[in-house]
């Protein structure tokens, strides 16, 4: 026993690390709810009961979407990522299958003990992740076309969106708000924006066998997709704010994040250098984190104090 949570200890580190993915994944719930909350005109957060089960349940959502992923790359990984926990023995597919039987049982357990409504977009979601291992039945063709692979898998953050912002108004049986829509497509653009930012490279950091845009794309037009997806991400939240009926202070901070974020990539398309690509996935992370706090968080923290 203690050997195997000595590996589940070193995986998900290196793969999972729920110290630091809990608390995003409990701010990106936190932020849902409440863009929900404030466009319905309510002036509080929901209870902490409900709130904690949300929680609960989209953590265990990501981690077995990590644990479907490695399933799903198993061969690619053997392949050309030996480095990973996986390929290297750390811990096998079986382990990771007995985890996510488990952490799926809990989850619907705790569902139907406590708000069994939610158990329907639960399972919405937990069919289109079942879709995304299989590849939708179509592996050859995403695989070709990896425009489409990433748009079908990335639709998945605003199905967990769906089920975490349901703890207001869908618990509420009321109607969800029109601006709720905007909502989920940052959430899907906040996706691509950090799919890409990881996955920029200088040509000396290329690995065979491995995506990167920058291969795709090339060097020089990669960094100005990912401004592009930054720019579509702003415009998106600006209609969300509008929504949300907030004040002229949303759209000038958003305004300068979409500056100061684009200043990484132009520095890499002048001068490919490792730390400008590091920069361009931190400045994803530092944007996907502010889009939430702008739109949910923020706002609702004020009302609360």
């Amino acid at each position: 026993m203690q050997s195997f949570i000595k590996r589940f200890y070193i995986y998900q580190k290196e793969r999972f690390p729920f110290a630091t993915h809990g608390l995003l994944i409990a701010a990106f719930s936190f932020s849902a709810i409440s863009y929900s909350r404030i466009c319905r005109g309510a002036v509080d957060f929901i209870a902490w009961q409900p709130y904690l089960i949300c929680i609960f349940n989209t953590i265990g959502m990501f981690l077995l979407l990590r644990i479907c992923d490695e399933h799903k790359d198993a061969e690619e990984d053997k392949l050309y990522r030996s480095y990973l926990p996986v390929p290297r023995g750390i811990i096998s597919l079986k382990e990771l299958r007995v985890i996510g039987f488990t952490v799926a049982a809990l989850q619907i357990i705790v569902q139907l003990v406590t708000y069994p409504n939610m158990l329907i977009l639960y399972i919405v979601a937990m069919l289109y992740m079942m879709l995304m291992l299989k590849e939708f039945f179509v592996v050859e063709w995403l695989r070709k076309r990896q425009f489409w692979y990433v748009v079908s898998h990335m639709l998945i953050i605003p199905l967990v969106d769906v089920y975490a912002s349901g703890y207001d108004w869908y618990l509420a049986d009321a109607p969800a708000p029109k601006g709720l829509l905007f909502f989920f497509l940052v959430s899907f653009m906040n996706g691509i924006v950090l799919e890409i930012g990881r996955k920029i490279k200088t040509p000396e950091k290329e690995e065979p066998g491995v995506v990167s845009y920058t291969n795709l794309m090339g060097h020089k037009a990669a960094p100005i997709y990912w401004i592009l997806c930054l720019l579509l991400t702003m415009l998106l939240a600006m209609a969300a704010s509008y929504y949300a009926n907030y004040n002229i202070v949303p759209y000038i901070i958003l305004g300068v994040l979409f500056i100061v974020c684009c200043i990484p990539a132009i520095l890499f398309r002048n001068n490919m250098q490792t730390k400008y690509a590091k920069l361009i996935e931190i400045s994803s992370g530092i944007w996907s984190i502010c889009m939430y706090l702008i739109l949910g968080a923020g706002p609702m923290i004020g009302k609360l104090i």
